[in-house]
């Protein structure tokens, strides 16, 4: 039995008891719905042990519940032994949803709390829809976690810092302007923004207070006059404090937003519900305000890079090349000589490369170093409890990528460490085929990013085979590295409108293929939309591959590709060289010549 578990669970339902909750739901979330969320806001892992990064936990007066994804099933496996808690494990036949499991468990009249503040408007809406099915009710202004967590980590300190426009190229002020004008054709009083990225770049502000992203906590608000930025005084030194002020916009306390907001009664207030947390929106809504619910626009700006941000991706992506090569050469030694890796060893010295980098500023997700079987874990996160050590045969995937100050990178290769079975071989031949089918359409102005979805799909339909993920996501610069509303997927959201390619857009390229307890493989490069040509049929779009390092030969049997796809292959390898080459050593330059060989 786990006594410190059980211990908080139990002074949990103490507390429910007394409020007459029947439920308790604990979502892994900021009040931001950040994708990571700091110390302060992990409360589902102090409460129920398990550490992963995603992970909802529900605590009923007898029993409890954790639902997690693939990534996370052997670490939940270990780390909720003797807590009583059960493993539901997502997406897996016969297991049920969270909203299944409570109108599963809970009768009529039934009260299930939450802190609004970490789930969405619209998720919380749909959950209580789905519950009022079954008159049970929801109450959204239960923020447990500050009641029974004792010595609970306090909310970052770390500065926030000016994001020079040497690197941002836009100002604020124009940002601003074009935001207003956006509201006044969306017919629009008021803007409020939750999603601590799209703060971040509309401010020309980065900082340290989650996880992976160079964003701060805060808040904003939008009038047609008046901007406000609601953040910790603390986290602002004098130049910061007065470069924000010269913008126009006014600095406030980070929790007065939830007051300050309530002025907006007889306000028309353009927001997202995906965005913004349900406690936000219920202030707006019961207070009275016309909500003009939409994709926040700030999403759409950024998501189409200026000339200045595309300069700088590009030589961002020559310095995370580099180490790309050098990491793939240092791990090809280190097997072939017969030293002792693991999968954390392996990353970890990919990391440090990496952290070494001038202007790096920090990992941009945490580092997926699959080996064999694990590779099939689409999201794997190696653990001390999942470790396994690197053999010279077999497939080795490893996703990564860096902050740096010129901007963000993603890659995703896949290295064969020795022989390969004949699956292995046709498997890595379909994922780069399907890799180079995207990166080479070409396609007209309009087209949406779910039509390319399936130029990246069809080789492994083809063969009755796919994979259970998008094919790619949008980049931010010096921002997440998982960013909307670019998105290669056919599977659209609910209610989700479809997006159209935009040159200057930067969009992943990362089809795969995993087989459960055998291997995963997965290709990934950032793609720039570019426009191609302007015919008589209108405007053509193409792609650019931004990232730069070698695709693993020793992995390609080239009799599996076709002589179109070998040609693109041998552009990309000789456009991989010739740009990485004057970087690297003379031993560096020979090792890499043999890996972007021509096929």
């Amino acid at each position: 039995m786990n006594t410190i578990i059980n211990q908080r669970l139990a002074l949990l339902r103490s507390v429910m008891a007394e409020k007459q909750l029947s439920a308790y739901y604990i979502p892994t979330a900021d009040y931001h719905l950040s994708e990571y969320v700091g110390e302060h806001f992990k409360f589902r892992a102090w409460l129920s042990g398990f550490t992963g990064s995603a992970g909802t936990l529900v605590v009923l007066p007898d029993e409890a519940g954790l639902w997690t994804d693939g990534r996370y099933f052997l670490q939940a496996e270990q780390q909720l032994k003797g807590t009583g808690i059960t493993l539901y494990k997502m997406q897996m036949p016969g297991v049920p949803s969270v909203e299944e499991f409570l109108t599963s468990r809970l009768s009529a009249g039934s009260c299930v709390g939450f802190d609004g503040r970490t789930l969405s408007a619209s998720a919380g809406e749909e959950l209580a829809e789905t519950l009022a099915k079954k008159q049970i009710r929801l109450d959204a202004s239960l923020d447990l976690a500050s009641t029974i967590w004792e010595n609970r980590p306090s909310m970052s300190k770390e500065k926030i810092w000016i994001y020079e426009e040497t690197y941002a190229w836009q100002s604020v002020s124009s940002k601003l302007s074009a935001l207003r004008q956006e509201m006044v054709k969306r017919g629009a009083d008021t803007h409020i923004i939750c999603a601590l990225d799209e703060i971040a770049w509309l401010f020309n502000l980065r900082g340290s207070d989650v996880d992976y992203n160079p964003v701060f906590l805060s808040y904003a608000v939008i009038e047609k006059e008046k901007a406000f930025l609601f953040t910790d005084m603390e986290k602002l030194d004098a130049d910061t404090c007065r470069y924000i002020e010269r913008q126009d916009v006014q600095i406030l306390p980070y929790d007065s937003v939830y007051d300050f907001i309530r002025r907006y009664s007889n306000s028309s207030v353009l927001l997202s519900k995906s965005q913004l947390n349900y406690t936000l929106f219920h202030i707006l809504k019961e207070g009275g305000a016309s909500i003009l619910c939409g994709p926040d626009p700030v999403t759409g700006f950024k998501a189409v890079k200026n000339e200045t941000e595309i300069s700088w991706s590009k030589k961002v992506h020559i310095k995370d090349g580099v180490i790309m090569v050098r990491f793939m050469k240092w791990l090809k030694e280190q097997i072939q000589n017969g030293h002792s890796l693991t999968e954390a060893s392996a990353a970890a010295y990919l990391d440090g490369l990496r952290k070494a980098a001038p202007g790096n500023l920090g990992l941009s997700f945490e580092t997926i170093s699959g080996y064999g079987p694990h590779g099939a874990i689409v999201h794997y996160a190696v653990t001390k409890e999942t470790d396994i050590p690197l053999k010279a045969q077999g497939l080795y995937l490893v996703d990564s990528g860096g902050h740096y100050i010129e901007g963000t990178t993603d890659i995703t290769r896949t290295f064969a460490l020795g022989p390969l079975t004949t699956e292995e071989k046709e498997h890595f031949a379909l994922v780069l085929r399907c890799m180079l089918s995207l990166m080479s359409a070409v396609f007209p102005e309009g087209v949406c990013f779910q039509n390319l979805d399936a130029l990246a799909r069809t080789p492994l339909w083809q063969q009755g085979l796919d994979y259970l993920h998008g094919t790619g996501h949008g980049v931010g610069h010096l921002l997440n590295v998982h960013e909307g509303p670019n998105s290669f997927n056919w599977r659209m959201r609910s209610g989700a409108d479809p997006v159209p390619v935009r040159a200057g857009m930067i969009t992943t390229d990362e089809p795969g293929v995993y087989i459960s307890g055998k291997h995963g493989i997965r290709l990934e490069n950032e793609l720039l939309c570019l426009e191609k040509e302007r015919t008589d049929y209108g405007t053509f779009l193409c792609f650019e591959p931004l990232t730069l390092a070698p695709i693993d030969l020793d992995a390609l049997d080239p009799s599996l590709i076709s002589d179109f796809e070998r040609q693109i292959l041998n552009s990309y390898h000789k456009k991989v060289y010739e740009t990485l080459s004057p970087y690297l050593t003379s031993e560096e330059k020979q090792w890499l010549a043999g890996y972007t060989r021509k096929i």
